[in-house]
């Protein structure tokens, strides 16, 4: 089966399941999953229940799409996604995100956890992705082209949308939410970066490392769909701090902006048309 059938037979399953039709969708990242309980008149399907899905196993990634309405717009949310460190490929990281844009989705807000690099990113910060830095090894276009999904060789200029940052900007300065933009660098995990590594990314230009995102970013692009990134930094990277690096804190510090998270989620939702 190809890749855009594949993706066509999830979607069919996702129809089947609801009858709205978002043409938006976030994906949410390790301990950001809460935000999927506010939606109205919303339905959950199990990943495991979604045909060729593949399923969560990182802690706090619930596996499930919900569907329902943010703002009075009818809006999908991925409540967790795969990594490589998983044991996923490429492919089966940037599947989801296929699945999606089969379903009709033209909006994508792609949000995790990330450790800060640039001394101004402090535990709590919202980072606005103006750009990224592969570093996994991995690439979801490797192989085989299916036009049907998107070109041979996508342009990577602006992987996340301009006019979609512009209005992300704007909801944050009118909810007095500081908003940060940086450069994120994605790298394989599971294991924390070690001092060596973050020294390396601030020599890149990297704000933010992290083990999500980029992946999809990727495929998200290739597929033509217009893309926003949001990071919540939840620690300072190895070699930044006193703390010893855990889940437990990425875990806490995402609880505590929660709140911040959530409205501007809405307010970009809200606004998305105009951008």
């Amino acid at each position: 089966m190809s890749d855009w059938d594949a993706a066509r037979a999830a979607a069919a399953r996702i129809e089947r399941a609801t009858s709205l039709r978002p043409e938006i969708a976030v994906v949410l990242g390790s301990g950001l999953g809460a935000l999927a309980d506010d939606l109205q008149d919303g339905v959950t399907i199990p990943y495991h229940d979604i045909p060729h899905f593949p399923v969560s196993t990182a802690p706090t990634h619930r596996g499930m799409l919900a569907i329902g309405r943010m703002a009075g717009r009818p809006v999908a949310m991925m409540v967790g996604r795969v990594h490589l460190y998983e044991g996923y490929s490429a492919h089966h990281v940037a599947f989801p995100v296929r699945a999606l844009r089969a379903l009709g989705i033209r909006y994508l807000v792609l949000t995790n956890a990330a450790g800060g690099i640039n001394p101004h990113l402090t535990p709590g910060t919202l980072m606005l992705i103006a750009d990224h830095i592969n570093m996994t090894g991995h690439n979801p276009l490797v192989g085989p082209n299916d036009d049907r999904l998107g070109p041979r060789f996508p342009d990577m200029t602006e992987v996340y949308d301009r006019a979609l940052r512009d209005l992300a900007r704007q909801v944050a300065r009118v909810l007095g939410v500081t908003l940060v933009e940086g450069v994120y660098l994605g790298l394989g995990g599971p294991s924390f970066e070690t001092p060596a590594e973050i020294r390396m990314a601030r020599t890149l230009g990297a704000d933010a490392v992290g083990m999500s995102t980029v992946i999809e970013a990727i495929a998200a692009r290739h597929a033509g769909l217009r893309l926003l990134g949001l990071s919540v930094i939840t620690n300072l990277a190895a070699g930044l701090g006193e703390a010893v690096l855990s889940e437990a804190e990425v875990v806490e510090t995402a609880a505590r902006v929660r709140g911040n998270f959530t409205s501007l989620i809405e307010g970009i939702v809200r606004g998305i048309d105009t951008a």
